[in-house]
Parts: structure tokens; C-alpha cells; sequence
């Protein structure tokens, strides 16, 4: 047995996955660097990582979708964008010793390659896209569950907080049976530096207003003074 099937041989068992086509992972684990330094028969892993990539995110999208169906779109945007982020994915990487199997060139071992955060995302990537490859989606999805296992938050960490407005709108319905009315007042100071003024009216002509550096957070601060004053304890 040759240390190139040693490796094959462990990083299959690694990633729980038997390849059928052992060259998408030996494609999968070779850099650019390697394929033009050392060994230009080889292909590199760069095609592999552009596909890896939309693999991923699928996974990780419908997984969101499924696991946290209170999350609105922006919530579940912001957490799938650190689930599938460099840092996280060079993470993993390393938690699976992938460093330890690519095919770099010399140039780039040097130069501290096997550390380098992008090399390790680029790499995992590659090899979500052979597995997909190779077992199609749910081989591919399989592996990615096993991978991410210790990384979904709990509910309540993505569970999102109320804001003013949407807490003031409840506050009124449920009091007036109607909702608050926001108007730009004034606004005042440079282009690069405004303050804006914001008044909301409530359905029994109460007003309150709030100032901040935008439109949205002005009505953000109206909306508290108003809750505030109806009822503290409701605040979010």
C-alpha cells in the first residue's frame, strides 16, 4: 500500500464515506500549486471548490429552514452566513485533520500553507463537491450533519428579539385595536452627519417622539418612549 492509499484510506474513513471514484478525492486534495509544481496530471481542486461551495449552502439553508421555523429570512441569512463562513469552515477542516492530507506544492508549503485559513475552506469545500459527486446530494448531506453536529445554536440564540416598533404595534392593537403612525418631522446637520426627528402617533393621538442618525432608528427611539410611557414592563 502506497502512503497516497494510506491517506485515501483515512480520510474515507474520516469523513464515514467509501469514495467509488477515488480520483474526486485525490482532485478534491490537490491544491494548485501541487498540480502546477509537482504533478500537472493532476487536476486541481478549484472547479471542485466552486461547486463544494453550492452544496454546502443548500445543506445549511435547508437545515436552517427545517430546524428554526420561527427565524425570519433575515435571522436565518445572518446565521447561515457564519455557518458557511472561511473562519468556521477552516475550523472543521482542522477538527478532520484535512491539513494533513493535501497536495500542496513547495512553494506554498513554505509559506505556512497547511495553516492558511482559505486553503482549508477551499479544501473541505472540494470535498463536499466529490462526495456529491461521487453519492449525490444526500451522501454529501450526510457528511455535512456529521460535520456540523456541535454547531447549530439553540433556538432561543436565534429566536429574535422584538423590536420597539413591532412590540409598540402589539401594545396598540391589543389597547386601540389599530396600529401607530410614524412621520419624519425634521431633519437636521450635514449630509455625512444628519439627525433625524421622528413622531409616532398613537390611535388616541398620543405622540412621542425619538431622534436618531437614521429614519429607522428614530422610530426606533419613538417607539420605546412610547411603550415607556404605556407600560414599562413590556419593553423587549
Amino acid at each position: 500500500m502506497t502512503i497516497q492509499e494510506e491517506k485515501i484510506n483515512s480520510i474515507q474513513k474520516t469523513l464515514n464515506y467509501e469514495f467509488s471514484d477515488k480520483q474526486l478525492l485525490i482532485q478534491a486534495l490537490t491544491h494548485s500549486s501541487y498540480a502546477n509544481e509537482i504533478d500537472n496530471s493532476l487536476q486541481n481542486n478549484e472547479r471542485l471548490e466552486f461547486l463544494g461551495d453550492a452544496v454546502l449552502e443548500l445543506c445549511i439553508s435547508e437545515q436552517l429552514f427545517l430546524r428554526y421555523p420561527d427565524s425570519r429570512e433575515g435571522e436565518l441569512t445572518n446565521l447561515r452566513a457564519k455557518l458557511v463562513s472561511e473562519p468556521t469552515l477552516a475550523q472543521l477542516a482542522r477538527e478532520i485533520k484535512l491539513q494533513d492530507y493535501l497536495l500542496l506544492g513547495k512553494g506554498e508549503e513554505t509559506q505556512g500553507g497547511r495553516e492558511r485559513d482559505a486553503i482549508m475552506a477551499d479544501g473541505l469545500e472540494s470535498i463536499l463537491a466529490a462526495i456529491y459527486l461521487d453519492g449525490g446530494f444526500k451522501s454529501s448531506q450526510e457528511v455535512i450533519l456529521i460535520l456540523y453536529q456541535n454547531l447549530w445554536p439553540a433556538k432561543e440564540e436565534v429566536r429574535p428579539r422584538k423590536d420597539y416598533k413591532s412590540k409598540l404595534q402589539e401594545l396598540t392593537q391589543k389597547l386601540y385595536k389599530d396600529r401607530p403612525t410614524y412621520n419624519l418631522v425634521d431633519s437636521f446637520g450635514p449630509e455625512h452627519d444628519k439627525t433625524y426627528y421622528v413622531r409616532v402617533a398613537l390611535p388616541d393621538q398620543t405622540s412621542y417622539d425619538g431622534q436618531e442618525s437614521s429614519i429607522k432608528k428614530a422610530e426606533q427611539m419613538a417607539a420605546k418612549t412610547a411603550i415607556l410611557d404605556l407600560d414599562p414592563n413590556e419593553l423587549p
